[in-house]
């Protein structure tokens, strides 16, 4: 799937700069950027999810510990 991305002059300046230090593509660099924020955000939301729902069932047990 195509899609346009919009960026700053200064985000454009900064993409070209980490594209050329690292003898990439500019689409290749943002293309790694996207897929590293999708896979943190979503980790971090599983993980947050987790708690949310196995915490309040150890609640006496890690009280308990932290005493």
């Amino acid at each position: 799937m195509a899609m346009t991305l919009r960026l700053t002059d200064d985000e454009t300046r900064a993409l070209r700069r980490r594209a050329e230090l690292e003898g990439r593509p500019m689409q290749e660099v943002a293309r790694q950027a996207i897929r590293e924020y999708v896979d943190g955000h979503s980790r971090s939301e599983l993980l947050d999810r987790v708690l949310d729902e196995e915490l309040p069932r150890y609640a006496e047990a890690l009280e308990r510990l932290g005493q």
